[in-house]
Parts: C-alpha cells; structure tokens; sequence
C-alpha cells in the first residue's frame, strides 16, 4: 500500500523521463549543417567589408593630417595660399613632408620598397603609379608625390596614397588613391578648376575612370568623399 501511494506521489517512474526529453543526434547535426552553411556565406563578406572599411579608415586619417598639415604651413608662412607658402617646387614637397610628419623611410625617386612595384584597377588593367619621390610614413602609409610647375594653375600637387604601404591587394581605389592638393589648401579629386568638386563631378570621374578599363583612374577618391567616408563600391 505505501509502495502504490509512492507511486502515486512521483507520477511513477517513467513521468520525469518522459518530460525531459532532449534533441536527438540527427536534429542536432541538421542544426550545426545550417549555422555552417550561413556562416559559409556571410563570413567571407563580413570580412571583406571589415577589410574595405580599414583602409577608407586609414586613407580618412591620412587626409585629416594632410589637410591639418596644409593649413598649419600657409599659417606658418603667413600666407593666403599654399603657391604663397612656396610649396611651388618638390624641394619645398620635399621640406614641407620632412617638416610636418615622421618620415621612417625615404625611398627618394624609386618606387619600391615604400610602395608596391606594380598596381592594377578594380576592373584588371595594370597602371603606372610613377612619381618624383616616395616616401613611407610612421602609420605605414606609403606614398608618391610630384608638384605641378604651373603659375596659373590651381592644382599644385598629386599623391598617389596607398594606404597599407606596399602591402596587397595593391588596387586603385581598395588601398591606393590618387589624391590632388590645390591652391587654395584643399584636398580633392581631380579638377581643372579650385575646389571644391560637385558631387556630379565626382560621381562621373568615378564612372568614367575609375571602374572604367580606360587608363586613367581618377574618381575613386571622390566617390569615397561623396559616400562620406565609406566605400560602396
């Protein structure tokens, strides 16, 4: 009698048993193949936008100090403009980036080792990255650079900016940049007159130059200026 009140009490033996029933081995391993097979695809994307985001990162920051830089030369000279400021010649490029920035290696009028030996675009074709003088900086920034000996132009100066030095992918508009410094101390893309460019400017140049198969590779730098500092493309 006490053994059936017992019984009765717990529910018998097989009622905690047959509430706790868990995930059998095959629904188990059908889950795992689904969250693989998701992380097989969102994975590798994730990481390629981290990646594009890193090097808009450090192209922002490169602008920021050159655009600082600019100012703080034309204040230092107390001059209206940069022309003013004597950056008219690349011994006074050559000054200006000894003065304002930690130069850890100077590779004067060869391109290697502080950028890489050749580059292509987004769309396969190869592009010469040829300047006067290269130079890397203390942030790993790499970069070109040649003035423009016109007295009646606006743009002075063109860097080529690759932001990671010469380490891959070594493509314009992922890592290098062709960036224009005017008269006026602004940093922009490519124009023939002072900037600032129009967002229609800067939308066609990306367009037309740099995804176009066409050799030039103007535009990508505009088009991350005109996506406020995210590369969309």
């Amino acid at each position: 009698m006490w053994r059936v009140k017992w019984l009765r009490l717990w529910g018998g033996g097989n009622h905690l048993s047959s509430r706790s029933k868990g995930f059998t081995l095959a629904e188990v391993l059908v889950t795992l193949g689904i969250i693989g097979v998701v992380s097989a695809m969102t994975v590798p994307s994730l990481m390629q936008n981290y990646q594009r985001q890193s090097y808009v990162t450090q192209l922002h920051k490169f602008y920021n100090i050159l655009s600082q830089g600019l100012v703080q030369v034309m204040a230092d000279k107390n001059a209206v403009n940069l022309k003013e400021a004597g950056l008219t010649t690349l011994s006074e490029w050559n000054s200006f980036f000894n003065t304002y920035y930690k130069i850890i290696q100077d590779c004067k009028e060869t391109q290697t080792p502080c950028m890489a030996s050749s580059y292509k675009k987004i769309s396969g074709q190869f592009i010469a990255a040829n300047t006067s003088r290269y130079i890397t900086l203390a942030d790993g920034t790499s970069l070109g650079y040649f003035n423009i000996n016109d007295p009646d132009a606006s743009l002075i100066a063109v860097l080529y900016v690759d932001v990671n030095g010469a380490k891959g992918p070594n493509l314009v508009g992922r890592d290098l940049f062709a960036i224009y410094v005017y008269n006026n101390g602004i940093v922009d893309d490519y124009s023939t007159s002072l900037p600032p460019i129009s967002k229609e400017k800067r939308e066609e140049m990306f367009n037309t130059s740099c995804i176009n198969n066409n050799g030039t590779w103007n535009g990508c730098f505009g088009k991350i200026l005109n996506d406020n500092w995210e590369m969309t493309y």
